[in-house]
């Protein structure tokens, strides 16, 4: 698949989102997204599924485009890859898309930290230039609304020109041997409420 092809997909309906709510797809879509195109019994082997089950969820990933045939093999054979590099949840007011959108932002935040704490607990047996390199920061700011999204698109955009590297996530050959899946979390919120226009009047 080309570079072009693989971009960030916009998903707005709570169908598609409730389509994606199962652990066993979130797995899925994980797996697939660090190992590239595989079939049934190899994502199963590294999920802990049998390649009945991930065959079903495949086939319903893919009935709402999240993945595809990758081409070649027949049956459980047939290796299946995502049809794209991440997605971006926009329900636009929609109550029951907002409410599929949370529930499988939980779903992948709930593994996201359970990697980082298994990182935490383990990374005394990672080569010293690993435990180096890896980073556990936190920024806070003062910003407007508008900043903060302004900050986000230039942090998004940084991040996205590293994702397309060489496409090595699209494409496991490109990435070169020394290379691990590296998890890198972005998050930015308020934790206040912003004052009343009248608060400010009054100042």
């Amino acid at each position: 698949m080309a570079n072009e092809e693989r971009e960030l997909r916009k998903i707005t309906d709570a169908r598609t989102l409730r389509a994606l709510a199962h652990p066993v797809r979130i797995a899925l879509f994980e797996e697939l997204a660090m190992g590239g195109a595989m079939t049934a019994t190899e994502v199963g082997e590294r999920i802990g599924e049998t390649a009945t089950t991930c065959s079903f969820h495949l086939r319903q990933l893919a009935k709402y485009g999240f993945v595809e045939e990758a081409g070649g093999g027949v049956g459980r054979s047939r290796p299946w890859r995502l049809t794209s590099i991440g997605m971006s949840f926009s329900p636009g007011g929609d109550p029951e898309a907002q409410i599929a959108s949370d529930a499988v932002v939980r779903m992948f935040r709930e593994r996201q930290f359970a990697r980082y704490d298994e990182w935490r607990a383990t990374k005394g047996s990672y080569p010293r230039p690993w435990q180096d390199a890896a980073i556990n920061s936190q920024y806070l700011f003062y910003l407007t609304a508008e900043e903060l999204d302004r900050l986000n698109h230039e942090v998004h955009e940084l991040l996205s020109r590293w994702s397309f590297l060489e496409d090595r996530l699209g494409d496991p050959s490109r990435r070169p041997p020394a290379s691990v899946p590296v998890e890198t979390l972005l998050l930015a919120h308020p934790i206040a409420l912003p004052k009343a226009e009248s608060d400010h009047d009054d100042a």
